[in-house]
């Protein structure tokens, strides 16, 4: 599974690239103000609605267009399209609205699975994005891995969440809490790196598991 932090930058994010270059991407956010930094690095663009929702602000697709404008030609593994947090109906009312301009940069599309969506509801989409409440999207994501080939988890942040996701048959997943200075949650993202990678998965660890 490949993990996806953010777009950090930064001395124990270049380590852990260094390391682990076949397990580490980057997600993107449209506000960023630098694009994907190597091109030998897996990367794809968030849509930076659920940041929006999470401070309160109103989200505008501008942004997201001018980043691809900008960098579209860099190849993205896929580009979140428009949704809306935890709302099924919003959600597929703008991938009608914003899709066909998004593939016109010649770009994968990913689709965000949310709260009371089934297998009947995700148009043709290059990867899933399971999104939605927190709940929720634990508790239906096997079944997103059993229904498509590529399948992307967001807000994963701890030792024990990269494993369910892992086992779960995620193929990449992000997170933004690994290099804001917690030394035991950057362990387990070490931890899982090298385990998941061929070193085993050991029985007991004093990794923080929560």
């Amino acid at each position: 599974m490949i993990v996806m932090p953010g777009a950090n930058t930064g001395f124990d994010c270049g380590m852990i690239f260094g390391q682990f270059p076949d397990k580490m991407g980057q997600l993107h956010s449209p506000e960023d103000k630098n694009g994907p930094p190597r091109q030998e690095f897996p990367w794809a663009l968030d849509n930076g609605i659920f940041g929006a929702w999470e401070k309160g602000t109103e989200w505008s697709p501008d942004p997201l267009f001018r980043f691809l404008e900008k960098y579209s030609f860099l190849r993205p593994r896929w580009v979140v399209v428009p949704d809306q947090v935890a709302d099924r109906d919003e959600t597929l009312r703008r991938w009608e609205k914003y899709s066909p301009a998004l593939r016109a940069f010649g770009v994968p599309l990913g689709f965000v699975v949310q709260d009371d969506m089934t297998e009947a509801d995700p148009p043709e989409c290059e990867c899933l994005f399971v999104g939605g409440s927190t709940e929720w999207k634990w508790r239906h994501l096997r079944r997103w891995t059993k229904f498509h080939p590529h399948v992307h988890v967001g807000r994963v942040n701890t030792y024990r969440l990269l494993w369910q996701a892992h086992d779960a048959g995620a193929e990449s997943c992000d997170g933004t809490g690994w290099f804001r200075g917690d030394r035991r949650q950057l362990a387990g993202l070490r931890a899982y790196l090298a385990e998941s990678g061929g070193a085993g998965r050991p029985q007991l660890t004093l990794i923080d598991h929560v």
